[in-house]
């Protein structure tokens, strides 16, 4: 299951997905463009990224920064059922 967790003023989305049992969160991100979309994939709490296509060196660096500075409410989330369940909506 993924959660949507936040939409960047360019259309990237950023998702997670439930703890899995060893404790790790994938979070997901893409953005769309003409034919297709961007991608990258990174582990939390290990923050190991892959699957990268698409992202400059510089929108990675923008991405990462995100991620990092969210990844303690990402990790929460995904035990609640992600930012709504938490929210009680």
């Amino acid at each position: 299951m993924m959660y949507g967790y936040m939409t960047l003023e360019d259309n990237t989305e950023i998702v997670h997905s439930e703890m899995k049992p060893d404790g790790t969160v994938k979070v997901y991100i893409e953005k769309p463009v003409y034919g297709g979309f961007h991608h990258a994939t990174c582990w939390l709490p290990v923050y190991i990224w892959e699957d990268v296509e698409g992202f400059s060196d510089e929108d990675m660096l923008r991405l990462k920064k995100i991620v990092e500075n969210n990844a303690h409410l990402i990790m929460e989330f995904s035990q609640k059922g992600g930012v709504l369940d938490a929210a009680n909506y």
